[in-house]
């Protein structure tokens, strides 16, 4: 392919604004999937772009890949140019909605002038993002939190639990837990994994321990923070966090009623709600789509009831 702007295998930007500056280097996808891997392993929010098709005259072809930050840096290219542009933004979006896309882009003769390109097809670009494995922070080692870490670690989810009762957190009850932590909750919290993946859950065996909870917790810019409890509860909460100078905008981030209302009574059937919900979360689904599944059956398997 001729022009000014010959595609490179891979390319990274660095600085910001209008100090930023893209730097070629060489660099097979293999490095392309390290910098995804990084991403994952430290919870670090990013997106795989992934050329899967190509139609007519394109600056790569199909498995061209680069991994795109929230600020816009990227690891890798799919050729430059305007689509690379359009690709980034979409990646950005994709982090954001945390939803993968398929999208498509016809590159014509006049936007690969502009680039300096001799090209005129279509892409189709699998954009995914990338989260590594949540993380669920349980305030709390009773009766909930022990099937909630069971079924939590199973949904692969990785699973800490603090609690200022030794009878209560211990490798006994939770012998799936990666982290078992003996401490006040305010300590606990400096101890364990609180970032942008990270789940909350605060079932203490009182309201001080649920605000000592929250306090540490809230503000961190965590994925979910849930508190167990009633409305009238919350409230109670809400006030003594007020009163410990906790702004509003902080107080907005608890989910309090915990869990999806599936009618839940003992406490198996409990964490069941409480990970609906997270899970409903992770994967992008808002509230109001949250529903039975059902479908109606056709012809003549249909019965009118």
């Amino acid at each position: 392919m001729l022009g000014r702007s010959p595609a490179r295998p891979a390319a990274e930007w660095f600085g910001s604004g209008s100090d930023s500056r893209r730097l070629w280097y060489s660099a097979p996808v293999k490095q392309v999937l390290e910098a995804a891997l990084r991403a994952e392993e430290r919870g670090e929010p990013a997106a795989l772009v992934t050329v899967v098709a190509t139609e007519g005259s394109t600056p790569q072809k199909a498995g061209a890949k680069m991994v795109v930050y929230p600020d816009g840096r990227i690891v890798g290219t799919i050729g430059g140019g305007c689509v690379e542009s359009e690709m980034v933004l979409r990646a950005r979006q994709t982090i954001e909605s945390r939803r993968a896309q398929l999208a498509s882009y016809d590159l014509t003769p006049e936007q690969a002038g502009e680039d300096g390109l001799v090209c005129g097809g279509r892409m189709q670009v699998f954009i995914e993002p990338l989260e590594g494995v949540p993380t669920l922070c349980l305030f709390g080692a009773g009766h909930v939190a022990q099937p909630l870490a069971h079924m939590a670690k199973a949904a692969g989810f990785r699973v800490e639990v603090a609690d200022d009762r030794m009878k209560f957190a211990n490798r006994e009850r939770f012998p799936e837990a990666d982290l078992v932590i003996v401490e006040e909750f305010k300590t606990a919290a400096s101890q364990m994994t609180l970032g942008a993946n990270s789940y909350a859950v605060v079932v203490t065996r009182g309201h001080r321990g649920d605000a000592d909870a929250l306090e540490a917790v809230l503000g961190r810019g965590l994925r979910y923070v849930g508190l167990l409890g009633s409305k009238p509860k919350l409230v109670h909460i809400a006030a003594a966090l007020e009163e410990r100078r906790l702004p509003a905008d902080r107080l907005a981030e608890i989910r309090c009623p915990l869990g999806i209302e599936i009618g839940a009574e003992s406490p198996e059937e409990i964490a069941v709600s409480i990970l609906a919900e997270m899970i409903a979360v992770r994967r992008g689904v808002e509230p109001e789509r949250i529903g039975p599944m059902k479908m109606e059956l056709p012809g003549r398997f249909r019965v009118n009831r």
